[in-house]
Order: structure tokens, then C-alpha cells, then sequence
């Protein structure tokens, strides 16, 4: 069937930000297409946690049960390993689950709603045409270029999205110390690393997070410098140098693994908005997360934006894009100063045997920081932030 030409809603990327906020846009009766560059189902460089908060966005959506109903494992457990030195600690509300079930879940609960979905298709905002935003689509195929327009876009592309327009101002400050991401799937018979853990590696060139998914898999999710990556000759080798010098057991299949690099982690976006588009998930801005917090920042966001775009449907103001600014700033920039603090620490060997020895003593001094990491935000919680 021929596709319509006009839209409430178009959201690019389908990830958990864009997965949501079309699935809740499509709830509340809005016209929504959903637009992916690659195909479903697949596999992401990314950890597979979810804390308390990101459950809470979803509980705040009526998807409390999504991640469980999945097959979702719970966890219990962080196990930090540093230059030998171990500590265990409680890690209240945690789940894991692959990114392949949980996004795919998310979009065919959107489908379901209403929102109509194009995968395998590149998207970039054109100009504003009597009050809509133009939307120049690319299918991967080769197949005609289409041009839609939409009310508003909501714009969950990524890191390294190259969605907006020359027009469009809004531009992404990458920070000198960022990191690179890396990851790998592991199929292994191994009993060491165990499921309700997760198992977290910290070296002082970057660190290596490994957590057992629900089909049996070891997920190994890491950000390393970049300098210490290309010394050691890939992401495999660092990986193993990270783990080692841990304390942990190294995955027999580490190096024979595939492994995939994302590119420079820490970066903020100067604007969250513009002419008829609002920004949400990694394209507003990231920094290192290390128990699944990069989740919840994207989950509270896709929870947070439908009534912005119901909003829009009416008339669109700059009073809008600047409230979605605040309302962003509270559900995400705010929480990754945590991160962004604890990122610098680790770096530091001084400051990182220091935090080790203190939480060997008194283990509820990490357990504290652990616990306000995982805290449930009061902003991630059902309001009505656009009157």
C-alpha cells in the first residue's frame, strides 16, 4: 500500500528512546511513522541492563511487566574488580535483556498501537513547509527517495546521528577525554560469570562490564582510551589486559569473538530542540554509564516527550522547545553527573585504590553510590510538564 504523506509524529531511530515515544505517541491516538536505518531484530554495542529507573519509565507507560514477560533475567548483583581487589554489592530493581527482544518488543507494541514502521532507512530533516517539517526519506534498498512532512520529529538517531539540517543550528561538542565504546557476544558453556551479576572490570585505561543475557549469552559491553585501544592492537586485546589486570577470568572465546567499536561516547548536544523537532536518547547527549543508567536516560526521555508532541499538534512555540530542554535536563543531563564524576575517578589509580580500600571497609559507602545511581528519579514518574 501506498504510504501517507503527512504525519503527526515521525521518529527517526527505533532504539528504547525512539521505540517508546512512538509507542506512546501512537497510544494517544497521534499519527506516527517509525523510521530505522538498519533491520530488526539486532544486536547493539551495548550493555543489556536495566536499573530501577528504567523500569520505572516504562512502569510509567503502563510496561511494567515488558521486560519480565521478555524472559528478562533479574539482577542482584555488582561485582567490581580492581588491580586484584573485589567487592560485592547489592544492586537493587536490575534486569537483563538483549537488545534484540527488547527493542523489537518495544516497536511491535508501537506497530500494534498504530505507528506504522519503515526499517532499513535513512532519514534527514529538510525545510519547514507551511508549518510541518519535511522529511527526506532513503531506503537502504536503493528504491526512490520519498519526502514526507510531520507535525513534529523526534529525532532518536544515536551517537553519531547526521539527521538535522543545514538550517538547524543544534550542533554536538564531543568531550577531549571521551572514550570508545566496544562490545562482543559471547556463546560459552562457562559457569564463572554467572546470571544475576553483573561483573564489572575497571583498569585504568577503561573498564569492561560482562552480564549473562536472558538466551544464555555473555553480553561484554566496554569503554576504553582511545590510545590504550590502538597499543593493544584491537578491542579483544584491551579487553583482555582490562579483565586481567582486574582480578577477573578471562571468556576463553574473548579474542576469537566479533567484536564492534561505537564511536566517542562522551559528547553533549548545545540545543534539544529546534523548528519542529525535539531531540531524545543518545543524540541529546551521553557519558559513560556503567549499571545500565545510558537505559533509563533514554527510556525517561521516550517517556517524557508525547505531550510535547501533542502539544506541537496545536502550534509550536519557542516556549515549547525550551521546556523540553528542562524537562531533558532533569531527566538525563542531571543524573550522568554521577557518572561523569565516577568516569574521572577511575581514571585516576590513586583515587581508585583509595575508593576500593574504603569500600572493603565500609562496603555501604559504594553501596550508597550504587544506590543513587539506581535511584528512581521523581521526574521519571507520570506528569503534566507541558501546562
Amino acid at each position: 500500500t501506498e504510504m501517507q504523506n503527512s504525519w503527526d509524529v515521525v521518529v527517526i531511530g527505533a532504539g528504547v528512546a525512539g521505540g517508546l515515544a512512538a509507542l506512546d505517541c501512537a497510544r494517544r491516538g497521534l499519527s506516527v511513522l517509525l523510521v530505522e536505518k538498519r533491520s530488526f531484530p539486532r544486536w547493539k554495542v551495548c550493555g543489556c541492563c536495566f536499573n530501577a529507573n528504567a523500569q520505572a519509565a516504562l512502569s510509567s507507560v503502563g510496561l511494567s511487566d515488558l521486560i519480565r514477560d521478555q524472559g528478562g533475567v533479574q539482577l542482584d548483583q555488582l561485582r567490581l574488580g580492581w588491580n586484584g581487589s573485589m567487592l560485592n554489592l547489592a544492586l537493587p530493581g536490575g534486569w537483563a535483556l538483549s537488545r534484540e527482544r527488547f527493542d523489537q518488543a518495544l516497536v511491535s507494541a508501537a506497530e500494534a498501537a498504530g505507528a506504522r514502521l519503515r526499517f532499513q532507512t535513512g532519514a534527514v530533516l529538510e525545510e519547514i513547509c507551511s508549518g510541518e517539517r519535511m522529511v527526506r526519506l532513503r531506503p537502504s534498498d536503493g528504491a526512490a527517495v520519498e519526502r514526507v512532512r510531520a507535525r513534529v520529529v523526534l529525532v532518536a538517531a544515536g551517537l553519531q546521528h547526521q539527521v538535522l539540517a543545514t538550517i538547524d543550528a543544534s550542533s554536538t561538542r564531543i568531550a577531549g577525554s571521551s572514550r570508545l565504546g566496544a562490545g562482543c557476544l559471547i556463546d560459552d558453556d562457562d559457569d564463572v560469570y554467572a546470571s544475576g551479576a553483573i561483573h564489572m572490570a575497571v583498569a585504568r585505561h577503561g573498564y569492561v562490564g560482562l552480564v549473562r543475557r536472558e538466551d544464555g549469552a555473555l553480553n561484554l559491553a566496554a569503554a576504553f582510551d582511545p590510545a590504550a585501544l590502538r597499543s593493544a592492537g584491537g578491542a579483544a586485546r584491551a579487553a583482555r589486559a582490562v579483565i586481567s589486570e582486574a582480578g577477573f577470568a578471562v571468556p576463553r572465546a574473548l579474542e576469537t569473538s566479533r567484536w564492534q567499536l561505537t564511536s566517542a561516547l562522551t559528547r553533549h548536544a548545545d540545543a534539544f530542540a529546534g523548528q519542529r523537532f525535539l531531540l531524545l536518547g543518545d543524540a541529546s547527549g551521553y557519558v559513560e554509564p556503567f549499571t545500565g543508567e545510558g537505559m533509563a536516560w533514554a527510556l525517561a526521555a521516550g517517556a517524557a516527550v508525547a505531550p510535547f508532541a501533542e502539544e506541537a499538534q496545536r502550534q509550536w512555540s519557542r516556549d515549547l522547545e525550551q521546556r523540553w530542554h528542562q524537562r531533558l535536563k532533569l531527566l538525563t543531563v542531571n543524573r550522568q553527573r554521577l557518572c561523569r564524576l565516577l568516569s574521572t575517578l577511575l581514571r585516576q589509580p590513586l583515587a581508585t585504590d583509595a575508593m576500593f580500600r574504603l569500600g572493603g571497609h565500609w562496603p555501604s559507602l559504594p553501596q550508597r553510590v550504587i544506590s543513587s545511581l539506581n535511584q528512581v528519579s521523581p521526574h521519571a514518574l507520570p506528569s503534566d510538564p507541558c501546562r
